[in-house]
């Protein structure tokens, strides 16, 4: 009777804003429905909606997302139809699978931008095994 429904609990995860600080770092898969801003380092997989490499973020494995912003360093694969690599970002060893992506002046980047239409990301299940 007196629980949220559904709907605002969706809500309120959709506009939430979560922070992995610099002393954290995360080994497997993290999953988040709010905003993820990673100041920290993730060894594995995020899955999430909007996911922020800040500046001082490390993330090694392979991230799928609905956006991603990188300002910090990858090394692995990006799975998101809105991708942006700014220009402190530097990606040493990447792929990203986009729709959409901005890549700003003085951003570096190494590595393979496939572009993909959105019914890929619509139905992706399972991700392609990595490429040496």
């Amino acid at each position: 009777m007196f629980a949220p429904s559904r709907r605002q609990i969706s809500d309120e995860s959709a506009s939430a804003i979560s922070y992995l600080s610099p002393a954290f770092t995360v080994v497997g898969v993290l999953e988040s429905d709010a905003t993820l801003i990673i100041h920290g380092a993730v060894h594995g997989r995020i899955n999430g909606g909007n996911i922020v490499i800040a500046p001082d973020g490390y993330v090694r494995g392979d991230i799928v997302a609905s956006d991603v912003r990188v300002q910090g360093r990858l090394d692995g694969r990006i799975f998101a139809p809105n991708v942006a690599v700014e220009d402190s970002a530097h990606i040493v060893n990447g792929r990203i699978f986009h729709n959409i992506i901005t890549v700003a002046r003085g951003a570096r980047f190494e590595g393979r931008m496939p572009w993909r239409p959105p019914s890929f990301f619509e139905t992706l299940v399972q991700l392609p095994e990595p490429t040496t």
